[in-house]
């Protein structure tokens, strides 16, 4: 069973920067795509951002120009510049080998205003 770990959610003021990092514990997993999603209270869980295999890179229009996201092997980083408020949530990581996906536990965003 692969497990996806992540690190790097926490309290940050608007504007700020954050960096969330997930690697996949099974060294073997053959990964097609991972990526980034969130969920705010009351709101559908969204993506965020997604690299294939191949390192073509997939963002929300609203991430664009803030956000980075790249890979090393079997973890994905993703750099987050210019926080705004409606940022916050719960960011799962998300990883998939072209057939199963799986989920990671989610870390926590918050923002300031």
């Amino acid at each position: 069973q692969v497990q996806l770990v992540e690190s790097g959610g926490g309290l940050v003021e608007a504007g700020g920067s954050l960096r969330l990092s997930c690697a996949a514990s099974e060294s073997r997993f053959s990964i097609n795509r991972m990526g980034w999603y969130r969920q705010a209270p009351g709101q559908q869980r969204e993506l965020v951002a997604s690299i294939i295999s191949g390192g073509r890179t997939n963002y929300a229009d609203s991430v664009k120009g803030r956000c980075t996201i790249s890979r090393d092997k079997n973890r994905v980083t993703l750099q987050m510049n210019s926080l705004r408020p409606e940022d916050a949530a719960v960011y799962y990581c998300y990883a998939d080998d072209g057939g199963r996906g799986y989920w990671g536990q989610g870390t926590q965003v918050t923002v300031s205003s």
